[in-house]
């Protein structure tokens, strides 16, 4: 698979989501996508409404993005990120197992929309070959379409029948998808990614944001979290549950920059975030 240069529009693109601080966190509503109805994003467009101009980023379904238009449009917005594959490794209410990957929008459409970077997912070790080589097909190719106008990509990788997985093997599959990913084209990684997997981020000369999983039991338990994420090395996170399952989303996206963005311990950001009010930028909605 030919290797790719990133051209100065994709650059440019991304390098809005890292900066200044190096950093990026990014609030994922797609769940409905796969998994249906979720308790707390019954409408993705008031929460990101909500949350204003905090999130550095927000991961989106096409359906999303295609009435959102309003969210994205002033100065200091989060960057739009939309999904461009299903893979049915996402449908945990219907105890997926073959991992099956599927377009559902194509690159021009995303732009076109208003994209400013697409999400590619990719599953492997899914027990049969032919599905993992077409699954990377989909991905290479979905990828090659990207760079060549000027798309970013977050390459995801979403290991088949993950919950069943004990840490020592979920983390030797991740070292090895998130390399995959890198060698495949992406330009950023969404994966799995704990407190002391500092080879994982070490071997993926990309960066690499971490997904927040399920739901914590607590805000504070959830900025834990990522607090030891970041600290073993993660560019980042990507959290959706912990945010829109929260009591207060606004107030915890706050709270997660502070961890993530400033290196604030995740104890002392619950404070500072609880005493402050709600000053600072302000939502749109």
């Amino acid at each position: 698979m030919a290797a790719f240069e990133l051209s100065s529009r994709s650059s440019m693109r991304l390098g809005r989501l890292f900066l200044p601080e190096g950093r990026a966190v990014i609030v994922a509503c797609d769940h409905g996508e796969f998994d249906g109805p979720q308790a707390g994003l019954e409408n993705p467009l008031n929460l990101i409404r909500l949350l204003g101009d905090w999130p550095d980023g927000i991961l989106m379904s096409p359906g999303t993005l295609s009435r959102s238009s309003d969210c994205f449009g002033s100065r200091g917005a989060p960057l739009a990120i939309v999904r461009l594959n299903w893979n049915s490794v996402y449908a945990f209410g219907w105890d997926p197992t073959e991992s099956v990957s599927a377009d559902v929008l194509e690159p021009e459409d995303a732009l076109r929309l208003g994209a400013d970077v697409a999400l590619i997912g990719l599953t492997l070790h899914t027990g049969s070959e032919r599905t993992d080589a077409a699954n990377v097909s989909n991905f290479a190719r979905l990828v090659a379409r990207c760079q060549r106008l000027g798309l970013p990509v977050i390459g995801e990788y979403f290991p088949n029948a993950e919950a069943t997985k004990n840490p020592g093997v979920l983390h030797e599959e991740v070292l090895r998808g998130t390399r995959i990913l890198y060698e495949l084209g992406a330009e950023c990684v969404k994966s799995f990614f704990q407190s002391g997997w500092d080879d994982v981020a070490e071997n993926c000369p990309i960066p690499i944001l971490a997904l927040g999983a399920e739901r914590q039991p607590t805000d504070l338990d959830a900025l834990r979290l990522a607090e030891g994420q970041v600290g073993s090395g993660a560019r980042g996170v990507v959290f959706g549950r912990n945010v829109f399952q929260s009591g207060d989303p606004a107030r915890f996206v706050r709270a997660l920059i502070e961890v993530v963005k400033r290196g604030v311990s995740a104890a002392k950001a619950e404070e500072t975030v609880a005493g402050s009010g709600k000053g600072g930028r302000r939502g749109r909605g």
